[in-house]
């Protein structure tokens, strides 16, 4: 059974559509249930969070802890994270993925295989990147995307990441895939932007999945609900 209180650090599988902080108050509220939580028939406050958030539209590896275990979560924050997705080239949105319509078209017809791939080597290593307006970036006390959907200018300061690998998987234009491994705090959406840019064309992120984190990986995950109906009680 399992011991929230001492702490759990659980590996979970974050639905396409779905926040972070859904995922995690579906786990909170499934736990309500759990007997070490109830003491004379009053429920008992549980701490629970997350690792580092993925937009709705991302899936994958998404690490919640319980309990004492909360203690590590900037622990976890801190490890490098690997993703894989697909970039659409020759067409941008507003976020940088498919929250948003495309506001602008480009042409890919001068893009070659070969250009893709110097370019994805170009982007290793240390580098400067600005996050999306539609972030959870905090902006003066609020969150960027609050501002952004609200139609308020919103200018966000570039902050340092790193590129450990950018490994092209696929390249069927105008898709893109890719593997890529990184510091905490990358934004792939804004390397999908950046990539389009340094093509002289356009880019957005239309497939996104958390891969790892550190040493842990998605294939230990499991979705909220598998958690739950893992654990009964």
């Amino acid at each position: 059974m399992l011991n929230l209180y001492a702490g759990e650090i659980l590996l979970v599988n974050k639905p396409y559509t779905w926040t972070s902080f859904q995922a995690v108050n579906k786990l909170k509220h499934g736990f309500k249930k759990h007997p070490s939580l109830w003491l004379d028939n009053k429920f008992v406050h549980l701490k629970i969070g997350h690792a580092g958030t993925l937009d709705p539209l991302a899936t994958g590896l998404l690490i919640v802890c319980t309990g004492k275990k909360t203690k590590s979560i900037d622990t976890f924050q801190a490890l490098p994270k690997e993703y894989t997705g697909t970039f659409f080239l020759g067409a941008t949105t507003p976020c940088y993925d498919l929250e948003k319509d495309i506001d602008a078209t480009f042409p890919i017809s001068h893009i070659t295989t070969d250009m893709i791939l110097e370019t994805a080597k170009s982007f290793v290593g240390k580098q400067l990147q600005t996050p999306p307006i539609f972030s959870a970036v905090m902006v003066n006390g609020e969150r960027a995307y609050d501002l952004a959907r609200a139609g308020k200018d919103v200018e966000l300061k570039s902050k340092p990441i790193e590129l450990y690998e950018f490994e092209i998987t696929s390249c069927d234009l105008p898709h893109v895939g890719f593997r890529i491994r990184c510091s905490k705090g990358t934004y792939i959406r804004s390397i999908a932007r950046d990539f389009g840019l340094a093509l002289q064309s356009g880019a957005h992120l239309t497939a996104l999945c958390r891969t790892r984190i550190g040493d842990y990986t998605i294939t230990d995950a499991l979705s909220p609900e598998e958690i739950l109906s893992a654990n009964p009680f």
